[in-house]
């Protein structure tokens, strides 16, 4: 009898029903030479301090460094104090239950670090001594599940993984419990929480929100002209910028005067602009966020609800890339998509036999490839998942499509002395733009549409209007929910010194998986708030910062650093001892 324990219910549904397994027990089910259970998530963790018989919020309890840590099953808090949460007791007894009747382990938790984390607490604290191996897989259809188990991994190909998953999790606690009981004893009667990716976030959401504060508005006045050639009206724009109005209406009157401008130079280049990439959770949470207005954390329970209804792929991936053995089941995808009328006009702009493979990288895939669909089409579900569902639909439709191919002129138009620029902008190849039949559909870096006429150097042109347009000066925005995911993505390259940005650029805050937790938490803690679709600090935030700001617990660098360390621990390039011993120095 083997024994295959899964991280929810639902899923281990759908692996026994594949394996037809149909007789139901309490807490599992048997049949066919399995049993197979579930978790409900994190089942255990690591102890708290009273477990330790640590008194909590005692200056001279600190700092607080467990050796070994020890494993406690999951609480759930009444009152002031924690409790052990019955509904985890209950499948901790069954699970235990059931791996006692086995005689080896399949590990069907989420294929990724906490997934592995999950089991392996669990397996630790049950004193489990039974050989186990993986099902790694991506997807929850059956012939992903039944290649998975055709195809179970050793146990030490994910040694990594765990090594990885518990070296951060003994970091989180070690960094989030002594910070934040040395910051609210210090703080007198409040209660702060800090953490090792939690604080540096809020940081980033203080420190634009104080940019934002104190940024000093000016006005300024610009000239603009209006001209007409071929039937075409375009516009002119003065290169200068006058600081007070006067100026600018004395040599408008002057322009006035004039009545004609001439072309002194004209500037064409042809720019490609390639087909996105293929999503990963990071970038589908951020575009949900600009186009739906879905938080990060709703965007990813969208997206797990579609996993583990089949319609996608799994979704807590970093990656935007596919591996080479994955690209020919690509055209059986786009051929699922043309059945349905809201993708066929999107199918017919590509071309069978000659689609864009820049999706395809095996160097760029992590533990997981980026996000697909299936082929199911989803028929009975919410308005919000088929949302979400229509993005990735989308999303791979126009990255298998040609580059978007814009011809850019940058025209110099001179009134005497003073110069006017227009630009303008013909679209030569609609490429993966033609997808959704919206040329100008918001994308980043996307240039306005204008039409210019023919124009050559020398060609005078009539000023048929003028006018000055008052402008000012405008502050960086507030981060909504995407620029915060995109700041913490990017966090590697937003530190000052140069030598260490070159090293950890790439590296982020958070992994795609956790960064919607962190705002939750945040938000939770009313250390922020949202306001429409802003996130701004709240006054506790804002208190927090000021406490920390000059610290190391605040910094962006040692918080990309340590997620570098982690990415070569999950390797096998780095050891967990030696960066754990590490941060117990810094704690």
């Amino acid at each position: 009898m083997k024994a295959i324990i899964a991280e929810k219910p639902s899923v281990a549904r759908e692996i026994a029903q594949l394996l037809q397994i149909s007789e139901q027990k309490n807490g599992y089910l048997t049949g066919n030479g399995y049993c197979v259970t579930w978790a409900l998530g994190h089942l255990v963790s690591l102890a708290m301090p009273e477990d330790y018989n640590i008194q909590s919020f005692q200056k001279e309890s600190l700092p607080i460094i467990p050796n070994p840590f020890q494993l406690t099953q999951k609480k759930i808090k009444k009152g002031k104090s924690y409790h052990p949460d019955p509904l985890a007791t209950k499948q901790l007894r069954i699970i235990k239950e059931v791996f006692d009747q086995c005689s080896s382990i399949i590990v069907a938790t989420d294929a990724g670090r906490e997934g592995e984390l999950i089991f392996r607490y669990i397996y630790d604290y049950l004193k489990c001594k039974k050989p186990f191996e993986r099902l790694w897989i991506s997807s929850l259809t059956e012939k992903a599940i039944a290649e998975g188990f055709k195809q179970l991994k050793a146990r030490s190909d994910f040694d990594g993984l765990y090594h990885a998953g518990k070296a951060r999790s003994e970091a989180d606690w070690l960094v989030g419990i002594n910070a934040s009981q040395a910051l609210s004893i210090s703080g007198g009667d409040e209660v702060y929480s800090l953490g090792r990716v939690q604080t540096p976030t809020l940081a980033l959401i203080c420190k634009r929100f104080y940019e934002h504060q104190n940024f000093k508005s000016t006005k300024y006045w610009v000239i603009q002209l209006h001209h007409r050639k071929s039937y075409i009206d375009f516009t002119s724009q003065s290169s200068n910028q006058w600081e007070d109005q006067k100026s600018a209406e004395q040599i408008l009157r002057f322009i006035e005067r004039k009545g004609r401008a001439e072309v002194t130079d004209i500037q064409i280049k042809t720019v490609s602009e390639p087909a996105p990439l293929l999503f990963d959770l990071t970038a589908l949470q951020k575009e949900a966020n600009r186009k739906l207005g879905f938080s990060a954390d709703e965007t990813l329970q969208i997206a797990q609800s579609l996993y583990e209804k089949k319609f996608i792929t799994y979704p807590r991936t970093g990656s935007r890339y596919i591996p080479e053995d994955l690209w020919t089941q690509i055209p059986e995808l786009v051929r699922s998509l043309s059945v349905h009328e809201k993708y066929k006009y999107g199918v017919s702009k590509l071309q069978f036999g000659n689609f864009n493979k820049r999706m395809v990288n095996d160097l760029k895939v992590t533990d997981h490839y980026a996000l697909l669909i299936t082929g199911k089409i989803p028929s009975t579900v919410s308005a919000k998942e088929n949302a979400v569902y229509d993005m990735i639909a989308f999303s791979l439709l126009e990255s298998l499509s040609d580059a978007c191919v814009k011809e850019i002129s940058h025209i110099a138009i001179t009134v005497n002395d003073y110069e006017f620029k227009a630009k303008g902008l013909k679209i030569l190849q609609k490429g993966w733009r033609a997808i959704k039949g919206i040329l100008s559909e918001h994308h980043e870096n996307t240039d306005s549409l204008a039409d210019l006429p023919e124009l050559k150097i020398g060609d005078e042109l009539n000023i048929s209007q003028s006018e000055i347009l008052e402008k000012i000066t405008q502050p960086l925005k507030l981060y909504t929910e995407a620029d915060v995911l995109s700041a913490m993505e990017n966090a590697g390259k937003l530190i000052e010194d140069k030598e260490v940005q070159k090293a950890i650029h790439t590296i982020g805050i958070g992994t795609p998986a956790t960064r919607a937790a962190i705002i939750e938490t945040l938000l939770r803690r009313n250390y922020v708030e949202r306001k429409n679709k802003l996130l701004t600090p709240t006054q506790k935030g804002l208190q927090v910062f000021e406490l920390v700001k000059d610290t190391k617990i605040a910094n962006v660098q040692m918080t990309a650093e340590w997620e570098m360390a982690l990415h070569q621990i999950e390797q096998g390039e780095s050891d967990e001892v030696d960066f754990l011993n590490h941060i117990k120095v810094y704690t």
